[in-house]
């Protein structure tokens, strides 16, 4: 297509080369001209021989340029002889000193000997367009005379006439004829002929004037017009025109609109050119794009993929990315534009529930704030599951690494992923056609992707419900210790619902603060670790007005580090009903201010209108497992909380893509 472009564009560019070489020509090729830049100004009815066409002056007005830029006229003077009434033309080529157009004179110089002819009826017949003024030059009359006789010195002799044995002479005709010998025999009269043409006596200070009366262009120039000839006649009538531009000035409008005209037919060509070649290249993509779609079609919704297909995929789990108790995760690789990373699961529960969970919730949803699941494996008794890749671990290697310090990030980072967790549990609570708990909202199971994005992973507590439905049902507690709301321990608290994942949200936030060490330090110098709960104290410490983390670095970070703590208190409420939802929590993470301060959640563990028992010293170790079958006491679950951030979680997590 480039070479087709190209040779459009030459043609088109010789194509405007002609056109308005045309155009150019038409419009200058009668203007006013001179020969070099001093010689009288040649017009109409005057054209300039090899300069302009015949067509610009008047027959007969012909001019020429000598090779030293004058301006010459071949002038033919008609010398009117007696004999037979003969006009007789005799030529010579006289420079040009002036033109008058008004007065329609033309004035003449350098004029050179020219001979008579000898013989009038050897002499054609012509008649001259310019007359001269007969008072200036009158008339003579040539006689032949023997050559040993002397004559009046009034009379001159024509040497291109006179002969070894004779001499032409011309006589004035103011001349008496007794003056004449009898020698002589008159030849013929001559009239308006210069003397210097005829004796052959050159003056070069000498100047004639000669007038033309056709054609007659004084009426134009009186309206200041310029005279020229009928235009489409063949005829020698004339008319009047408007002055034309003068070339120094820039070319006409015509040639002008030519031009543009012209560059709009050009950009328009090229326009067409270039919509073709990218019309052409943006289908080829298209293709392409419907090829490479058609090939990872697959990777838009949850596949199936065959054993064989994993290893594929994983190069034979070529790179692990982490492992832990329900198997390994390994990245791998759909097409050379979607990377995923494949968990492939050797410890299955409870009948292949948690496999059913993540693929019957996660596999109908996408959010920019929940990961993806591609595809899953279900040959014989493998399992595996196929998630998009993402770069940046998870938020808990990010809460705990720099040796204590809460972030790595910046607080202003830190409070845009919490905005993106929010928003991710809230579209799985109110964006999907049945609701999904997720019942493990941890920092291990979000993950970040390439520019810190959260998206919230591990779908295999979730369950799903109705929208209208207000509880869920669950035969045994389920998540991870240190993020489980109260009422999945006990029914005291409430019905178990999605209100139960907004308090592990609540937890994630108060994590995200990275203030444990110093409540640690706190706990260490009281000595009574046990008896001290993290999210009281760090209630306790914000109603004291103390700092609550460790990394502060401006008055901004102290402002967003409130903020998280607050927001957090609110979504630990101990009952479900007290929690905000989680589009209410998005409005307090994102908008300006920091929230007020909750109701204390701790005054109700000690409520009298809470049953309790007396079941003192029970321990959360040992009973873990019948509490969540059969319920826990409120003791038992207030002892549970004491000890959350002080046992170490029974639950093994997979490094990176945890389940």
């Amino acid at each position: 297509m480039a070479h087709i472009l190209i040779h459009l564009f030459l043609h088109l560019i010789i194509f405007l080369k002609v056109a308005l070489a045309q155009l150019v020509t038409i419009q200058d090729q009668c203007l006013p001209t001179t020969c070099g830049d001093y010689g009288p100004v040649v017009r109409f009815p005057f054209h300039l021989k090899n300069h302009q066409p015949s067509h610009c002056g008047y027959p007969g007005f012909e001019l020429s340029c000598t090779s030293t830029n004058v301006t010459q006229l071949k002038l033919q003077f008609p010398l009117k002889a007696t004999v037979n009434n003969i006009d007789i033309p005799i030529s010579a080529n006289v420079s040009v000193q002036e033109i008058d157009y008004k007065s329609q004179t033309i004035t003449l110089s350098d004029l050179k000997a020219s001979c008579l002819p000898r013989q009038i009826s050897n002499i054609n017949s012509s008649a001259s367009q310019f007359t001269i003024d007969q008072t200036a030059y009158g008339g003579f009359t040539l006689f032949n005379c023997s050559s040993n006789k002397r004559y009046p010195s009034s009379s001159d002799r024509v040497k291109c006439l006179s002969g070894p044995n004779y001499d032409v002479y011309a006589f004035r005709s103011y001349d008496r004829i007794s003056q004449f010998p009898s020698t002589c025999t008159k030849m013929y009269n001559i009239s308006d002929v210069p003397y210097e043409v005829l004796f052959g006596q050159p003056y070069s200070q000498t100047s004639i004037r000669l007038h033309w009366s056709e054609p007659f262009c004084g009426n134009c120039e009186d309206d200041g017009k310029y005279c020229r000839l009928k235009s489409n006649s063949s005829s020698t009538e004339t008319e009047c025109v408007d002055i034309p531009e003068d070339p120094s000035k820039g070319l006409s409008k015509k040639v002008t609109a030519a031009i543009v005209l012209g560059s709009v037919f050009a950009f328009v060509l090229i326009g067409l050119a270039v919509y073709t070649i990218v019309k052409r290249k943006m289908k080829k993509e298209d293709q392409k794009r419907i090829e490479r779609f058609l090939e990872d079609y697959k990777a838009l919704r949850p596949t199936r993929y065959s054993y064989a297909d994993i290893k594929r995929i994983t190069e034979q789990f070529k790179y692990l990315l982490g492992k832990g108790g329900y198997g390994k995760v390994y990245k791998g690789k759909l097409s050379n534009e979607i990377l995923v990373a494949v968990k492939v699961l050797t410890n299955l529960k409870g009948e292949g529930e948690d496999f059913i969970n993540e693929v019957g919730s996660i596999g109908r949803i996408h959010h920019v704030n929940v990961v993806r699941l591609v595809g899953y494996c279900a040959d014989g008794y493998r399992r595996a599951l196929v998630y998009e890749y993402l770069s940046n671990d998870t938020l808990q290697k990010i809460i705990s690494s720099g040796n204590g310090r809460s972030s790595s990030l910046g607080w202003e980072q830190m409070q845009q992923i919490a905005v993106g967790i929010a928003k991710g549990i809230e579209y799985l609570h109110q964006g999907c056609n049945q609701r999904i708990v997720h019942f493990d909202i941890k920092p291990h199971n979000i993950l970040l992707d390439q520019d810190f994005n959260p998206k919230v992973a591990d779908f295999g507590l979730a369950k799903l419900c109705s929208k209208e439905q207000s509880a869920v049902s669950m035969t045994a507690a389920r998540g991870t210790i240190g993020y489980i709301a109260p009422e999945v321990f006990s029914r005291n608290y409430g019905d178990v619902s999605y209100r139960a994942d907004i308090y592990s949200f609540g937890m994630l936030l108060l994590d995200m603060i990275g203030g444990r060490n110093k409540f640690d330090d706190a706990a260490n110098e009281e000595n009574s670790s046990s008896q001290i709960y993290y999210p009281e104290w760090m209630y306790k410490q914000l109603e004291k007005g103390e700092e609550i983390s460790i990394q502060i670095e401006n008055e901004n970070d102290n402002s967003i580090i409130k903020k998280l703590a607050i927001v957090g208190l609110w979504c630990i409420q101990w009952y479900p009903a007290d929690r905000p939802s989680m589009k209410v929590v998005i409005q307090m993470l994102a908008g300006e201010g920091i929230p007020i301060m909750p109701p204390n959640p701790f005054g109700s563990m000690n409520s009298t209108n809470v049953m309790r028992t007396t079941a003192e010293g029970s321990q959360f170790s040992s009973e873990i497992e019948s509490s969540f079958e059969s319920g826990a006491s409120l003791n038992s679950v207030d002892v549970m909380h004491n000890n959350f951030l002080h046992k170490e979680q029974n639950k093994t997590e997979v490094d990176r893509y945890s389940c």
